[in-house]
């Protein structure tokens, strides 16, 4: 018997065996269905898992489905499953799990959910989401698919779908502080007066606080040279007094020196008072280069007790790909040290990353602007400053899209060279 016989007659068999235990294969399209079958080798917690093999096949896109009856609009339900792969080059675009809502007669109602919340779990990965079906749902068809991987194999096991409580809530309060000193003449009096406006609202108990840009250097006269220092150093020990004294996360913008590199640097300060990370400004404006600065090569992320955090300073705020980099990497909040940029690319990268954007400005407005691009606070004004309760919780639902976080976490494209 020829091999792709044997192919033949064991997807058949699989099939028939799926069916039998409720999962079934499924593909747009009969010429792009990829190879699945159970697999009696590789599994977590046996005695199998189901497996999806892209079969050389460049345009294979389909995989598992099965449905869930009778669950019920307004209350919520956990989904969980675990994968490990092969051959996979971009698992975020390419490995898909998703929940597509059904009403009585087996037709779709509202959007349907990506599953996008990943973590470790020794050799796999653990995928979850906890939902709750739109109006009319009477059913959730759960897909477990791989696409656009000719030489990807991926293995899915212990699949759970289960009702559940609802998300708690993650509440953030956060802070930003307009403030611009005007002829302080020293770097040390301008950090005074930022870490002065720092006493007035810790009043409102905020659990992050963002500061301008140079704040060493807004108001001196002084040049970047002048007051370029490490960091660690004298100004985020100074900074750091102040966020443990008020049990609060400080973004600050420094100019920092290493070696004979000078950089316009973002620190984020934890409640302890230590420097949590920094981030060096990538994009630099042609008066910096012409200063003699350095431009920095990372876009980190930084893990605090309430959810990820990015920063990105001034000039980046022009160009697309640091927001898009700080937002793939799950950032929630974008601290946004700031000199001057447009107001309408400040709301575009808000909503275009699905993420809080939070700017503290000198000639571009202090800001807080959700994930939808909205405006939740903003001013022009020296010495003006602003608490904001926000729950990360809190899903990014657009009509005909669905939440368009999860969805950015599955679609966006880091492939395509150009």
């Amino acid at each position: 018997m020829k091999s792709y016989q044997v192919i033949a007659l064991l997807i058949f068999a699989v099939g028939a065996l799926a069916s039998e235990n409720e999962w079934e294969t499924w593909a747009p399209r009969k010429e792009i269905m990829p190879r699945c079958y159970r697999d009696t080798v590789r599994f977590r917690s046996g005695p199998d898992s189901l497996a999806i093999s892209g079969d050389a096949n460049a345009a294979a896109y389909g995989g598992w489905t099965k449905r869930f009856a009778n669950v019920e609009p307004g209350k919520n339900y956990q989904f969980t499953a675990y994968y490990c792969c092969e051959g996979v080059s971009q698992e975020s675009r390419q490995i898909v799990a998703r929940i597509d809502w059904q009403n009585a007669e087996g037709k779709r109602t509202g959007e349907p959910e990506y599953v996008f919340q990943t973590e470790a779990a020794g050799d796999w990965k653990k995928i979850s989401l906890n939902v709750s079906p739109p109006e009319k749902a009477a059913s959730a068809k759960v897909e477990l698919l791989l696409g656009w991987a000719p030489q990807g194999t991926v293995w899915w096991d212990d699949i759970s779908f289960e009702s559940a409580s609802p998300p708690k809530e993650r509440v953030v309060r956060i802070g930003s502080l307009s403030l611009r000193p005007k002829n302080t003449n020293t770097a040390e009096a301008s950090l005074a007066a930022f870490c002065d406006a720092l006493d007035k609202i810790a009043v409102d108990k905020p659990d992050i606080v963002v500061l301008g840009e140079c704040i060493t250097k807004v108001g001196t006269h002084l040049t970047m040279e002048q007051v370029a220092e490490a960091i660690p150093g004298p100004s985020t020990e100074k900074l750091g007094a102040k966020a443990k004294q008020y049990n609060m996360y400080v973004a600050a913008g420094l100019i920092e020196r290493e070696g004979n590199a000078i950089y316009n640097t973002a620190v984020l300060i934890d409640r302890s008072g230590n420097v949590a990370g920094k981030y060096r400004k990538c994009y630099l404006p042609r008066e910096e280069i012409e200063a003699g600065c350095t431009p920095g090569t990372m876009y980190p992320v930084f893990k605090t007790d309430f959810g990820k955090v990015g920063m990105m300073v001034c000039y980046d705020g022009f160009f697309p790909d640091p927001a898009r980099a700080l937002a793939s990497q799950g950032a929630e909040i974008i601290c946004f040290p700031v000199w001057g940029c447009d107001w309408e690319l400040m709301k575009a990268r808000a909503n275009e990353n699905h993420v809080y954007l939070v700017s503290a400005g000198y000639d571009a407005k202090t800001a807080v602007i959700d994930p939808k691009g909205n405006i939740l606070h903003e001013t022009n004004e020296s010495g003006v400053f602003k608490v904001i309760p926000v729950n990360l919780n809190d899903r990014c639902i657009k009509p005909w899209l669905g939440d368009m976080r999860a969805r950015f976490f599955k679609e966006i494209r880091s492939d395509v060279k150009w």
